[in-house]
């Protein structure tokens, strides 16, 4: 596995756009994107377990960071985040990933959903969180992960992760959600393998089935 490049996460978060106003900026951007991201590989799951990342590894960040104004607050950090663009994070994100990490032919990578433990919000009538993740087994780390409303909803979000991933040549896993006409043809564009395991012990293939899976090279269970 490659290491994770910090000058490759540098050169991304640089391309972000800065939706603050100009007056407002005491923290870099930069900065705050770098300690996020660090943060949260490192297991913060909100903004004060972000900020308090950043406060005891202060004087590590201090040796390639700017902290003009010290770490940002908790506060800081969330509101920057919600006026980031979500699109061009995710994306730039994907983008990072794929050139810190080299995904070699017949690479194990898993797509499934899962509810977030802690997103749902019964006082706010809020529900849990649903989010649709690549898993690449070997390396231990998250691909991408495209968000949904519900749980139903994966049938829409699976297309759309797989057109954000370069997946050529791995072994893709996933679960019977995953039996629909437009995921299999999103992906057929991946020249990939794709098992599905739910149809596979099913065996109840339709002819429509069939045809749909006799992709051919290297789409062909």
């Amino acid at each position: 596995m490659k290491q994770l490049k910090a000058k490759a996460l540098f050169e991304t978060v640089g391309e972000i756009k800065d939706p603050r106003i100009e007056r407002k900026k005491l923290h870099s951007l930069k900065d705050i994107l770098v300690i996020a991201v660090c943060a949260t590989i490192c297991g913060a799951d909100n903004w004060e377990e972000i900020a308090e990342f950043g406060e005891s590894k202060r004087e590590w960040f201090a040796t390639f960071l700017e902290l003009t104004n010290a770490i940002a607050s908790h506060d800081t950090f969330r509101r920057v985040f919600i006026l980031l663009d979500n699109v061009e994070l995710k994306t730039l994100f994907v983008e990072w990933i794929s050139s810190a990490i080299s995904l070699s032919k017949g690479t194990l990578v898993n797509i499934d959903g899962k509810n977030l433990c802690g997103s749902k919000e019964v006082v706010k009538g809020k529900k849990a969180l649903n989010v649709v993740s690549a898993w690449a087994s070997e390396q231990a780390v998250v691909l991408g992960q495209v968000r949904c409303e519900e749980k139903s909803n994966e049938i829409r979000a699976i297309p759309e992760l797989l057109r954000i991933l370069d997946l050529v040549g791995c072994i893709v896993t996933i679960d019977a959600m995953g039996c629909q006409t437009e995921i299999v043809k999103a992906h057929s564009g991946q020249r990939s393998r794709l098992c599905d395991f739910a149809q596979r012990q099913s065996r109840q293939f339709t002819p429509s089935h069939q045809r749909l899976f006799r992709l051919g090279g290297e789409n062909r269970i």
